[in-house]
């Protein structure tokens, strides 16, 4: 792989230097380290009639066919169109692997195979087993780890097909640095993508947060994916032909029963929610349409069919949903898997598990035609591997050849949960993931300011709290910013913001937890999850009102004459959709049923829960304007008072970014939650109770109304806490400001510009962590030592760029 000129002229300063500083030398030696995984040559997607890029296209990607001789084996043959002898040759010159030759036999009458289709979902960029937000090694998740199983998994039976079902390239620091701050350049394969052909998956989809970065950014990813990405309801909304192949032949030599040789052709497609149009508006409006999901499947089923697929495998986004039904829907794995036709179905999207255990029932189970037991979904096998590679799906079929073609005569599916207690790891991820996980180590650990006290997120909904106040302030701030001189500008201005890290998914170290001191830039990334963009939205105040309604969800209705426990947080509700609207005062009234479900959809026509919402200490009236600094998720979306706004406007800047920016400005903050939301007296004298991590009990003596009461049993890893309902006390502005200490000088921003970080000192080395490697006995694999000198080539070369800046693009946060 050449270097970037960025790199170079970094290096040859750094060589310059070196011969007087041993430190700097081993910086030098450090940023010259080849990369562990690229590629040379672009995968060739072939078409029927045109072999020009997909961007610049209007013809229909076709369908490719895969042929792999070894199943067990990580090498894939070439791609080739069933239709075309000569794009054949074409695609197989782009391949660097060719399959040795193999004898088979055509299936006779009677014979049968037993295939097992192994599926990762929702890696979201997790190359390897570290945490980023708290910069130190985790045994819970990471890619590195999940290969292990799919090693085991495959010694069991070699017959596999290996799939990735989307939500691969976003997620954290390192999926945010290779996209934003250092993005793969032409030609270059994004390191997931050559973790997943190391480890030999034949197929992947691509999942909503794929478009994140928009077109072209997803187009290089797939050039060099290496392995077919099939989508089947993404659209040019010109031609209305499939902006991406559709599906995949992958045609497969298994071993029979017998021990004999047998080709199968594995046919894959795939979806995504078509909520992306809203999702990531700002990239796709007028560029794709999509279609319904379960529509887009049931009409590519017969054409998969007619060109040799034995068996349909459909790779869908989207999480299972229910049993109900509407075009349209996010969450329609339950429909998907109920299509004839349909062999196995692989979903995700919602960070779920299924199937579910005797121990723990998954939530599904409670759907007519769910087999929780053996996983499957109106007869049809169905996994849910969770998120960030801490399960492994597996599905298992037996296909017997019987009146001229494969019929499955048994299936099971079943996830496999990594082993949190063991630090083995594949030691080829590893070594491929060094220079990304090394720069990625580097890019966060730039330290960005200070906070005079720790900032969690453990009682964040339960109580105002300081992790999504720090959000709003800042986005208030660049939003004032950004709309001086405006007619906005009069207006009142109100931010919303929700805790992202809150126990999310029932996953006890799913917490915003900073420490006191200095804020460092994965400490904004644990406060901020995602590659949000700041928009603003004007709305009036009945509008605002149906906002929090909807928020309101996210509490139990309780009874106010009952002495015993009840719970008050609603788990069923999803944190990310919680806003916390501040800039106004306000409270909830907990004992009335919620207006809205959880997908926003009116329950109680004529309930309310919103009381006493007040602006500077008088009730807001339904005509009086707002605007409200938000995300371009929810801008996009269809939350109740959202859709109506009359303004809907996004604004040059992520906001990540946007609260880097602030913290700069401010250089020492202060977490003080002002309380400016709270519960109504009627709650008062009532028992209350909540799960949050078991280790917030530490935290209980400076919370006022919150007791600890025990370690969950049923939860693993959270507690039993008690909220008690006390007078609530609102913190003016004023008064968070006389507590701040010194804080910077104003900064006005351009719309869209980025505050460089200045040199910053040099962080404690982070552990070094050992992983052995299942490939070897007795070698160790570790994550490269990004101590000392990471830091000096951090610091050098954020000092460096005031220099060499005029001529590269590379190593400034952008």
């Amino acid at each position: 792989m050449n270097f970037r000129f960025s790199k170079c002229a970094v290096a040859l300063t750094l060589a310059l230097l070196a011969a007087s500083n041993p430190k700097l030398a081993q910086a030098e030696e450090l940023l010259n380290t080849t990369p562990a995984s690229s590629t040379e040559a672009s995968q060739a997607v072939p078409v029927e009639t045109d072999t020009t890029e997909k961007a610049d296209s209007t013809e229909s990607p076709a369908p490719t066919t895969t042929e792999a001789e070894n199943p067990s084996s990580s090498e894939t043959a070439e791609t080739s169109d069933p239709t075309s002898e000569t794009t054949a040759a074409t695609a197989s010159e782009a391949r660097t692997v060719t399959p040795a030759a193999t004898e088979t036999s055509q299936p006779v009458e009677g014979q049968t195979v037993d295939v097992r289709i192994l599926a990762t979902t929702d890696l979201h960029t997790n190359l390897v087993n570290y945490d980023y937000y708290q910069d130190k090694p985790v045994e819970t998740l990471g890619l590195a780890k999940t290969a292990v199983l799919i090693e085991e998994a495959k010694k069991e039976n070699p017959n596999v097909v290996l799939v990735d079902n989307g939500d691969t390239i976003q997620g954290t620091p390192l999926g945010n640095y290779k996209s934003i701050v250092d993005p793969i350049e032409e030609g270059e394969q994004h390191p997931m993508y050559a973790a997943l052909e190391t480890l030999g998956f034949d197929v992947g989809t691509l999942g909503n947060h794929e478009f994140n970065y928009g077109l072209a950014y997803l187009e290089k990813v797939i050039r060099t994916a290496n392995m077919p990405l099939v989508n089947a309801n993404v659209l040019d909304p010109t031609t209305k032909d499939f902006l991406y192949t559709p599906y995949t032949i992958v045609k497969k030599t298994f071993t029979d029963t017998e021990g004999k040789k047998v080709t199968l052709n594995v046919g894959v497609t795939g979806i995504v929610p078509p909520q992306i149009l809203n999702w990531d508006k700002a990239y796709l409006e007028g560029k794709v349409i999509v279609r319904d999901a379960v529509e887009a499947v049931r009409d590519i089923i017969p054409t998969m069919r007619e060109n040799g697929a034995d068996i349909v495998l459909v790779l869908s986004h989207s999480g299972i949903g229910d049993d109900q039904y509407e075009v349209g829907e996010e969450n329609v794995g339950y429909q998907i898997a109920s299509l004839s036709g349909v062999d196995a179905v692989i979903t995700g999207h919602s960070h779920a598990e299924f199937p579910g255990t005797a121990e723990k029932p998954s939530f599904y189970a409670k759907y007519s035609g769910v087999d929780d037991t053996n996983g499957k979904i109106n007869g049809t096998p169905v996994t849910m591997a969770g998120k960030y590679g801490d399960h492994l799906g597996v599905i298992d079929l037996n296909l017997v050849f019987k009146d001229g073609k494969w019929t499955t005569t048994s299936s099971k599916a079943a996830i496999r949960k990594i082993d949190t207690k063991s630090s083995v790891a594949d030691g080829r991820i590893i070594d491929l993931a060094k220079e990304a996980h090394n720069e990625t180590i580097k890019y966060v650990r730039q330290q960005v300011g200070e906070t005079t006290a720790p900032i969690n997120s453990f009682f964040a909904l339960v109580q105002d709290d300081p992790s999504v106040q720090i959000v709003n302030n800042a986005q208030i701030w660049y939003a004032k910013q950004q709309l001086a001189g405006t007619p906005e500008a009069n207006l009142p201005i109100l931010s919303a913001a929700a805790p992202f890290k809150a126990g999310t998914r029932g996953d006890a170290s799913a917490y915003t937890d900073i420490p006191a001191g200095p804020i460092a830039i994965k400490n904004v990334a644990d406060l901020y999850l995602y590659d949000n963009v700041v928009a603003i939205l004007k709305v009036n105040g009945a509008q605002l009102k149906e906002w929090l309604e909807m928020s309101a969800g996210q509490f139990k209705q309780v009874d106010p004459s009952s002495t015993k426990p009840q719970n008050l947080v609603n788990t069923d509700f999803r944190t990310y959709n919680f806003d916390v609207i501040d800039g106004v005062t306000y409270q909830y009234d907990i004992t009335q049923p919620n207006k809205y479900d959880r997908d926003g959809k009116v329950v109680n026509e004529t309930a309310s829960r919103v009381r006493n919402l007040q602006y500077n200490g008088r009730d807001v009236t339904a005509d009086q304007e707002f605007i409200v600094v938000t995300n371009n998720y929810r801008a996009n979306g269809t939350f109740p008072g959202v859709r109506e706004a009359s303004i809907n406007r996004l604004l040059n800047l992520e906001n990540r970014q946007a609260i880097i920016n602030y913290i700069i400005a401010e250089k020492v903050i202060n977490p003080t939650a002002d309380n400016n939301w709270t519960f109504t007296d009627s709650i008062k004298g009532l028992d209350l109770r909540f799960l949050t991590a078991d280790r917030a009990k530490a935290l209980v003596a400076d919370q006022e109304g919150i007791v600890y009461l025990q370690a969950s049993t049923a939860s693993e890893g959270f507690g039993e806490f008690k909220f008690v309902y006390t007078e609530p006390k609102v913190v003016t502005p004023d008064e968070q400001q006389s507590d701040q200490g010194n804080t910077g000088q104003d900064i006005v921003l351009e719309s869209g510009q980025r505050i460089t970080l200045p040199a910053v000192n040099p962080p404690a080395p982070a552990p070094q962590h050992k992983l052995a490697s299942p490939h070897s006995q007795t070698s160790t694999k570790t994550l490269p030592a990004t101590g000392e000198a990471t830091s000096m080539l951090s610091l050098l070369g954020l000092t460096l760029i005031g220099f060499v800046g005029a001529w590269t693009k590379k190593r400034t946060l952008k």
